[in-house]
């Protein structure tokens, strides 16, 4: 019988020892996602996590006797069996098979499988969390009273993730999402970070219509474009009357009376927006204001470019192909394993597509990333390192540095002789 009753004491603490991992390793957001499926078992493991100083109570009072009780029947079975040397016999004995098979082996098991082991142990939990509730309040009222003593307070089980947590949850969830998913949530989580003046279209590249030029000449350019939507401006773009979209400018052409009134009134009033609104405020703005394109403004109220609803949503699923727009080569890597790259282009973008690391803080093109590391606009082509890359311009025009050659000095197989 002592034999037996032992037995079955280190079985029960195999049990509880199992349920605490278990409960605690349990993923919360797994556990989350069962209850709003309505699992009995998960909705039962829920509730129970929520008050974990009784949910340690009723595990540790089950553990802690049922251990204590196979300890005092195990030294009276070896005292009868070897005498009074039977106590540190039956010590060294007890103490060996309940760190093997009461505590480690039950465990590691929970630990590797917390679901399997939670989940059916919290129906046991929950009857004895009733059947012993008065016990477990003298507990819990002694062990709360000393961490309030100490100075701890209570934390909500319920705690929020944040962007960054969040980002390293889907970095490292493996071949549960895919990657291109991956990107795409990460992409979401980065647009409070990017700015609008990182993604525009510069000012010196928008095409727009201008009203000083013949009307004729104006629907011709209409006629032969396929663009969705363009600026009308007096001039120069500082002076923007409106933006004409494709059921503006199909509405145009039609029209027997082309003139510059009429292109005005198939217009929009213009949308604006500022260079440093973050992007995911804007696809808020571009919602709630249902527009899909906004006029980049500095905070002079100068127009630095244009923005639209694509370039946005760009960031988030990768580049939208455009079968009557040319295809932009902006960077092309080289045999030498440097790369050619349009200087006009962000540092952002060379960063993300080629893995890189160069500066962020400062300005936001390369062209900008030079003039600012130079202090002068070059006259003529020169070489430059910055932050352990080598920048060689390549094209400089209308004082604008127009191409550059740029490789990461790491890459460079350099000996003695190259560096005298």
């Amino acid at each position: 019988m002592l034999i037996t009753s032992i037995f079955f004491l280190l079985c029960l603490s195999a049990f509880f020892s199992s349920a605490e991992t278990g409960m605690m390793a349990l993923n919360r957001f797994k556990l989350k996602h069962l209850v709003k499926q309505r699992n009995k078992s998960a909705i039962r493991a829920n509730k129970l996590l929520q008050r974990p100083d009784r949910l340690l109570g009723i595990i540790l009072i089950g553990n802690n006797f049922v251990n204590i009780l196979a300890a005092a029947l195990t030294t009276i079975l070896c005292l009868r069996l070897f005498g009074d040397s039977g106590v540190l016999i039956g010590s060294i004995i007890l103490t060996m098979i309940v760190l093997i098979f009461a505590e480690v082996t039950p465990k590691t098991f929970a630990a590797n499988y917390s679901e399997k082991v939670a989940l059916p142990s919290s129906l046991i939990l929950k009857f004895l969390q009733k059947l012993l509730y008065p016990l477990v309040w003298i507990v819990n009222f002694f062990s709360n009273s000393i961490l309030k003593l100490l100075g701890v307070k209570e934390k909500d089980s319920e705690e929020d993730l944040s962007p960054e947590e969040l980002k390293s949850i889907l970095e490292n969830s493996g071949d549960l999402i895919p990657s291109r998913y991956q990107e795409m949530l990460l992409s979401v989580l980065e647009l409070d970070k990017i700015s609008i003046d990182e993604v525009m279209i510069p000012k010196n590249e928008i095409l727009g219509i201008d009203l000083s030029k013949d009307i004729e000449e104006i629907g011709d350019f209409l006629k032969d474009s396929k663009k969705e939507f363009f600026p009308i401006f007096d001039q120069n773009l500082d002076e923007i009357k409106g933006i004409i979209n494709l059921y503006g400018i199909n509405s145009f052409l039609s029209s027997q009376k082309r003139d510059t009134e009429s292109l005005l009134q198939n217009s929009e009033e213009v949308y604006f927006a500022l260079e440093n609104t973050s992007l995911n405020i804007q696809l808020n703005n571009f919602q709630k204001d249902k527009k899909k394109v906004a006029v980049v403004l500095d905070e002079y109220g100068t127009v630095k470019g244009m923005v639209d609803i694509k370039d946005i949503l760009e960031e988030i699923v990768g580049e939208l192909s455009d079968p009557h727009e040319k295809v932009k080569i902006d960077i092309k890597e080289q045999k030498d394993g440097s790369y050619l790259i349009d200087a006009s282009i962000s540092v952002r973008e060379v960063n993300k597509r080629l893995g890189w690391d160069l500066p962020l803080s400062g300005p936001k093109t390369l062209n900008g990333l030079i003039l600012e590391n130079t202090e002068t606009i070059p006259e003529a082509n020169i070489s430059l390192e910055i932050e352990n890359y080598l920048i060689e311009t390549v094209l400089i025009k209308d004082n604008m540095i127009k191409f550059t050659k740029v490789r990461k000095l790491e890459s460079l197989d350099l000996d003695e002789e190259d560096l005298d």
